[in-house]
C-alpha cells in the first residue's frame, strides 16, 4: 500500500500488516485534519473499540501544517508543526485501538483544488479496498473550506467506484459549523455518550492545538451535550452526548444528483419550517 505524497503516514497500533487491516475495516472516517476523526467520528471509535470483528479505520488528507499557533508552539515552523500533529494523530489511534491510521500529508491547497492527482488516486486505494460498513465525512454544508474540499475529493472518489462496491451507508458530520439547524427528521443521531472514559482522553492528545490557543476538547464536549439535551423541548434526554450527520447515501449512491441542490434542499425545508410554524401561531395578527 503505496500513497502519492512521500510523508504520507501508516500506522497500525496493533501491528497488524496495513493491507489486511484495511481490508478489515468496519468503520472508516476519511477527514481534512489531525482531530477532526476525533471530534467527529466518536461513535465509530467507540462502536469498534474492542470488540472482536469490528474494525475503525481513520483517514487524514492534510498535512497539518496550517494550524493556528500560540505558546509554546508560536515559533514552531511548518515542518515541526506537520511532525507534532503526526506524533498526536498515532497517539490518538494509540488511545483510541484504531484499526489502521493513514496521514496522505497533502497540502490543504492539494485539497481545495479540483483534480489533484495525488489526492484522486490515494482516496481511490482507500476507498477502492475497504468495505465499510459506514463512512463519517465532512458535510458540503461545513464553513471550512478544506473541510468541504476534502469532502468533495471524496465523494468524486466514492463515485468512481461500482456501484456494487460503493459503501452502505455515509454521513456527513458536524464541523465547522454544527447541524442543529438541521430539521429533526434530517438529522442523524450519532450517540457520542457510549465510551465515554475515550471522549476526553481523545480529544486532550491534541496539544498542540489546546495549546496553541484553541479548546476543541471543551467546545466539543460541550457541543456534544448541548446536542443531547437540545434536541427535543418535549421529552427527558435520552443521550447524555450525541453528534448531528447528515446521510450523504444518496450523493453516493446517484452520481447526477448535484450536492448544490442536494444541501440546498436542507436549508429549504428548514426555511418552510420557520415560516409555517410563525404562520400557524400569529393568528391572523396584523404585522406578523
Amino acid at each position: 500500500m503505496k500513497f502519492s505524497h512521500p510523508e504520507a503516514d501508516i500506522f497500525t497500533p496493533d501491528g497488524t500488516p496495513p493491507e489486511q487491516a484495511l481490508a478489515r475495516t468496519t468503520h472508516l472516517s476519511v477527514v481534512a485534519h489531525q482531530d477532526d476523526i476525533e471530534c467527529m467520528a466518536h461513535e465509530g471509535i467507540a462502536a469498534c473499540y474492542e470488540r472482536p470483528g469490528r474494525h475503525f479505520t481513520g483517514v487524514v488528507v492534510t498535512n497539518g501544517a496550517g494550524s493556528s499557533r500560540t505558546g509554546r508552539y508560536a515559533s514552531f515552523t511548518d515542518a515541526q508543526m506537520r511532525e507534532v500533529r503526526r506524533q498526536e494523530q498515532r497517539r490518538a489511534a494509540e488511545i483510541g485501538k484504531y484499526n489502521l491510521q493513514v496521514q496522505l500529508a497533502h497540502p490543504s491547497a492539494s485539497v481545495k483544488a479540483a483534480g489533484d492527482a495525488g489526492v484522486a488516486s490515494d482516496l481511490r486505494i482507500l476507498f477502492g479496498r475497504t468495505r465499510p460498513e459506514v463512512v463519517y465525512l465532512h458535510n458540503p454544508a461545513d464553513k471550512h473550506d478544506t473541510h468541504v474540499g476534502v469532502f468533495l475529493r471524496c465523494l468524486e472518489a466514492l463515485r468512481s467506484l461500482p456501484p456494487e462496491s460503493r459503501p452502505r451507508r455515509v454521513l456527513g458530520c458536524e464541523g465547522w459549523r454544527d447541524l442543529d439547524w438541521l430539521l429533526d427528521a434530517d438529522k442523524v443521531v450519532l450517540d457520542a455518550g457510549q465510551r465515554p472514559e475515550l471522549a476526553l482522553p481523545l480529544l486532550a492528545v491534541f496539544d498542540s492545538q489546546i495549546g496553541g490557543g484553541k479548546r476543541y476538547d471543551l467546545a466539543i464536549i460541550g457541543r456534544r451535550a448541548a446536542n443531547a439535551t437540545m434536541f427535543n423541548p418535549h421529552q427527558t434526554d435520552t443521550l447524555t452526548a450525541a453528534t448531528w450527520a447528515m446521510d450523504l447515501t444518496p450523493l453516493v449512491a446517484d452520481e447526477k444528483l448535484s450536492v448544490r441542490d442536494f444541501t440546498q434542499g436542507f436549508i429549504d425545508r428548514l426555511r418552510s419550517d420557520v415560516a409555517a410554524r410563525i404562520a400557524a401561531l400569529s393568528h391572523n395578527t396584523q404585522g406578523i
